[in-house]
């Protein structure tokens, strides 16, 4: 029985498909999620039924909002462009608001199509008005773009523009309703800390925010992440918004869950 997502607390609770309940197909996947009280993220849509995921009764959050293409080179730029305008179709199909970006493509791995050794300030620009023309598409068509931060540490080496902090540069930078971040706090956690300060630094633009504990990306309870007091810093920050599980579970999936819903249920 498919039932309407919950929310806990002030906030909306969404769980990645690719990440949990992986011995059954995606749809029973979505089915365990929703009758559990989550809306859905996922990753690459062209590995899934569309069709299929849109007549499931289950609610997206965010999905990959592109296929390739890069942020800070001319032709990666174009070509990130071109992806994510067949993506924008498949979101509204799923009803899916938010489309996600990386700096750079990333492979069955996890790790960059382009290794970036040094980010150079041409980059930066280029990576600037990159962003500018996602905010004009996301804003022709009614969508919003999230920009990820991830870790070069541990899962995404040689990634440019990986840091939050970096993150936050570009997206304030261009400061559009359309371009926002998806501002993930298990790679904030490895590469920067300090979390709580980090999420008021980029209160103004999060367009949703991900967990996972450190280390091991498993679910919020399993290592060093405070989460009920980022939860609760969060509700006196004033947010509302979407909390994303993309975690692998530690053990049982819907412990994995309940254990999600218990750290940011104030």
């Amino acid at each position: 029985m498919i039932t309407a997502p919950e929310t806990a607390g002030p906030f909306t609770l969404a769980v990645c498909v690719e990440m949990v309940f992986r011995s059954l197909p995606v749809l029973d996947r979505l089915r365990r999620i929703t009758e559990l009280g989550f809306v859905a993220d996922i990753w690459d849509w062209t590995k899934h039924d569309i069709a299929a995921l849109a007549k499931s009764g289950a609610a997206f959050s965010s999905m990959t909002g592109y296929v390739t293409g890069t942020l800070a080179d001319e032709a990666g730029a174009d070509e990130l462009i071109r992806t994510a305008t067949l993506s924008i179709p498949v979101a509204k199909e799923l009803n899916c608001p938010r489309l996600n970006l990386h700096g750079t493509g990333l492979d069955g791995q996890g790790l960059p199509v382009v290794k970036s050794e040094v980010v150079t300030g041409t980059m930066w620009l280029k990576a600037r008005d990159t962003l500018e023309r996602m905010a004009d598409l996301g804003e022709r068509e009614g969508v919003t773009f999230v920009l990820e931060n991830l870790n070069e540490t541990v899962d995404h080496p040689k990634t440019p523009f990986a840091k939050a902090a970096d993150t936050i540069a570009l997206v304030s930078s261009v400061n559009r309703p359309s371009l926002k971040l998806n501002l993930d706090l298990y790679h904030a956690q490895i590469g920067e800390g300090n979390l709580i300060e980090l999420c008021r630094l980029a209160l103004p633009h999060i367009g949703e925010i991900q967990v996972a504990d450190v280390p091991g990306r498993t679910e919020p309870g399993t290592g060093e992440i405070n989460y009920p007091a980022i939860a609760r810093a969060l509700e006196q920050m004033g947010y509302r918004g979407v909390i994303g599980m993309e975690a692998w579970p530690s053990g049982d999936d819907a412990l994995a869950l309940s254990r999600f819903r218990q750290a940011f249920t104030l």
